[in-house]
């Protein structure tokens, strides 16, 4: 059973394939797999910012909203 399969892309994105290759004999498909390695990685990176943002918004409140800093405020 065949492996591969064909995929249509634009000119344009062919022509960003060739300038991405790290040497002559690199081969798309090689392109591809790194790229979507490095998308994956950058991924899970955001998701474990907004993680930690949405954590650290509560306990943001909590030290911002507080009447001892609203005395300051008058000094």
């Amino acid at each position: 059973m065949n492996k591969q399969s064909t995929l249509l892309l634009d000119k344009e994105v062919i022509g960003m394939l060739k300038r991405a290759k790290d040497h002559p004999r690199q081969t798309y498909n090689d392109i591809l797999k790194k790229m979507i390695g490095i998308y994956d990685k950058v991924k899970k990176r955001n998701q474990y910012d907004e993680f930690l943002h949405k954590i650290q918004q509560q306990k943001m409140k909590e030290l911002w909203d507080n009447k001892e800093d609203e005395a300051w405020d008058n000094v």
